[in-house]
């Protein structure tokens, strides 16, 4: 089944490769990206991340006051003790002197954060220029070497207009900074659907392509959580292919070039982590087979390293579908759709063949402790 697989994957990834060369404007002194983001953790510090793994680190969150717009590091607490400023330094002071640096970026937002209170900042230049400001301020006080926002999501299309301004007067601010100080300007990246276009509910809407194509160094595109325990029926999470709709990672990376965004814009996201599903029938454990809800982990989330636990219990089926280009395991009622070593490969060679910025991991800390995946990643990326 395996060598099928990859047989007709490696068709597809020649196909892609005369596709690249039409459509890729990336040069060779583009810097690539293989990155990772990682939320605060006390159990998990940065000093245990192997930053020879990655190029990028992207610390994930900080938020605004709803009230001054300001990112007010100092009154953000952290879990435990320590305080957001606290947090900050020791993470970007920690990944300076790893002996593998790390390029750092502050990442705001999140799923979790007041998308209205967005919505208001990108559309009232007043409130638009005190966060624009006060983030460039913060990433320089705790040595960040860029910024990254993300913003889950846009819910009409004047908002997906108004973030094209946000990233303009955000690029012009920026650059200002860098010329009136005389240091190197701060990155600047946004973390997106899987789509160029949110049309899975709400009012249809696309993002700002022009804009971003401008203005950003590149879009961290979130091709993970597709499918999960909220669908009355399993599927891949994070699949490359899906024939029976466009919810897939080709299908969403596809509408972005599409859109006119230039592939060296576009990171590919991966998760590291898996979603899984209680089955209805035992008998019928599929792409498509009937649920009940989520199985194991919390709310239907599994890191890495326990399905890798779970895949070793007698009567685990690992199963690769060709399909969906996924992989999944199943044990009685309990379903898992993850990715592996072999999933991750193809995905690095499908990036590459696309001519794509890199790749990027949801989130640090749920690899196994050899950073079995992330380490596949990195060398399976040719740097060419």
């Amino acid at each position: 089944m395996a060598i099928s697989y990859l047989k007709q994957l490696l068709t597809l990834t020649l196909i892609l490769l005369a596709i690249a060369t039409k459509i890729s404007t990336c040069t060779p002194s583009t810097t690539r990206v293989k990155a990772i983001y990682y939320l605060d953790n006390p159990t998990f510090p940065p000093s245990s991340i192997d930053t020879s793994l990655f190029t990028h680190i992207f610390y994930a969150f900080v938020v605004p006051n709803n009230i001054t717009y300001k990112l007010e590091i100092q009154q953000q607490q952290q879990q435990g003790s320590s305080s957001k400023a606290t947090s900050l330094t020791t993470f970007t002071n920690t990944c300076k002197t790893k002996p593998s640096p790390i390029t750092t970026l502050i990442s705001i937002g999140g799923a979790n954060s007041n998308s209205s209170l967005f919505a208001f900042i990108a559309s009232d230049s007043t409130a638009r220029a005190t966060f624009i400001n006060s983030s460039i301020e913060v990433a320089r006080t705790y040595g960040f070497n860029g910024i990254d926002f993300d913003w889950e999501f846009p819910q009409t299309a004047k908002e997906m207009n108004d973030l094209g301004e946000l990233f303009l007067q955000w690029r012009n601010a920026i650059s200002n900074e860098a010329i009136a100080t005389g240091k190197q300007p701060l990155l600047l990246t946004a973390a997106v659907y899987f789509a160029a276009g949110l049309f899975l509910s709400g009012e249809p809407r696309n993002y700002p392509v022009d804009s971003i194509n401008k203005n950003l160094d590149w879009i961290n595109v979130m091709s993970y959580d597709l499918h999960g325990p909220w669908n009355n029926v399993t599927g891949a999470p994070s699949g490359m292919f899906d024939p029976r709709t466009n919810v897939s990672v080709v299908s969403g990376l596809f509408s972005w070039i599409r859109s006119g965004l230039l592939p060296e814009k576009l990171v590919m996201g991966m998760p590291l982590y898996g979603k899984t599903w209680k089955l209805q029938d035992p008998n019928k454990h599929g792409i498509g087979a009937p649920s009940l809800g989520p199985g194991p982990g919390v709310d239907g989330g599994i890191a890495y390293f326990q399905v890798l636990d779970f895949n070793k219990q007698t009567g685990t089926k690992v199963v690769h579908d060709k399909q969906t280009g996924s992989v999944y395991s199943y044990n009685e009622s309990s379903w898992i759709g993850y990715e592996d070593l072999f999933t991750v490969s193809i995905k690095i060679g499908f990036a590459q063949a696309l001519k794509l910025r890199g790749y990027f991991f949801w989130v640090a800390g749920l690899d196994t402790r050899d950073w079995e995946i992330s380490s596949q990643a990195s060398k399976a990326w040719k740097l060419v």
